[in-house]
């Protein structure tokens, strides 16, 4: 069975897309082949697709993969991708939210690969799932808005909560983007194919991870304040051991959470762990 556009396919179903679910389907077929491509997938890999919705992008990672998880929470569209991926057999289809399965119980090996086209409401909240599983994947390729991945690309400078918490496990760097109108139905604004490549360990140490998380938490809880103070604000510490612990780690007391690059947290973690446990 050739690629089928989803826009016949849902008024044929009488079917309307989901707001509450930011269902917006890619309908450009040679985009949806282009994110494959990105995607680097061999015959022998294993892909994890989140949001299957009517097989669109599925249809295309099965003929590049081996083996195709597509996950799906909509129980109105799996009957449709069913159909659609009729002659893939190396598709399994799964109900169910992403946020909700247990990973291990999907049997993917090490060094599987997600694809996804995600909603933004969710998007941070799928990646630091994948990202803090322990059975993590070696590559992302996400599709999402534009500015969220940015956001996530960002430099020192320009730094932000979500920047850290997915470069301290992976490279991110923006691949494709995608023009409004290759969705239906069409969002306000543009989108971008994020790829993530996980590193073989996080650049902060395991155990010194939670850590790190509070760090940077706390040095973001008022972003527009010098770290000296959201610091010794959040954690309880009197400022001037907060800006002797600051000067030991080579970052000036003044300093805004935003302008700290990532090897600087790590120097932080290492000099606040003591302190904080």
């Amino acid at each position: 069975m050739e690629y089928q556009n989803p826009i016949p396919l849902l008024k044929e179903h009488h079917l309307t897309p989901k707001k509450e679910l930011g269902q917006n389907f890619l309908i450009d077929s040679s985009i949806l082949s282009r994110i494959v491509e990105s995607a680097e997938i061999s015959k022998t890999a294993q892909v994890l697709e989140i949001g299957a919705g009517l097989g669109s992008l599925t249809y295309f990672l099965a003929s590049a993969a081996e083996r195709v998880v597509a996950i799906e929470v909509d129980q109105a569209l799996l009957p449709i991708a069913r159909q659609v991926l009729k002659d893939q057999d190396n598709v399994e289809l799964i109900e169910g939210n992403i946020l909700k399965i247990d990973i291990p119980v999907l049997h993917l090996p090490n060094g599987y690969t997600v694809v996804a086209n995600i909603p933004y409401y969710i998007t941070s909240a799928i990646i630091r799932k994948l990202l803090t599983t322990k059975e993590k994947p070696t590559r992302m390729v996400l599709t999402i808005q534009e500015e969220v991945a940015e956001r996530i690309c960002a430099k020192a400078g320009e730094m932000n909560l979500l920047a850290l918490s997915v470069q301290v496990f992976g490279k991110p760097s923006t691949l494709l983007k995608i023009p409004a109108g290759a969705f239906y139905p069409t969002p306000k604004v543009d989108s971008v194919t994020l790829r993530i490549d996980l590193y073989e360990k996080p650049l902060i140490a395991e155990e010194k991870l939670d850590m790190f998380f509070r760090l940077i938490k706390a040095g973001f809880s008022q972003k527009r304040k010098m770290l000296r103070n959201t610091l010794s604000a959040s954690l309880h510490i009197p400022r001037e051991e907060t800006d002797i612990l600051l000067e030991k780690s080579g970052i000036t007391p003044q300093r805004r959470a935003q302008t700290i690059a990532l090897e600087e947290w790590n120097a932080l973690t290492e000099q606040f762990t003591p302190i904080l446990k």
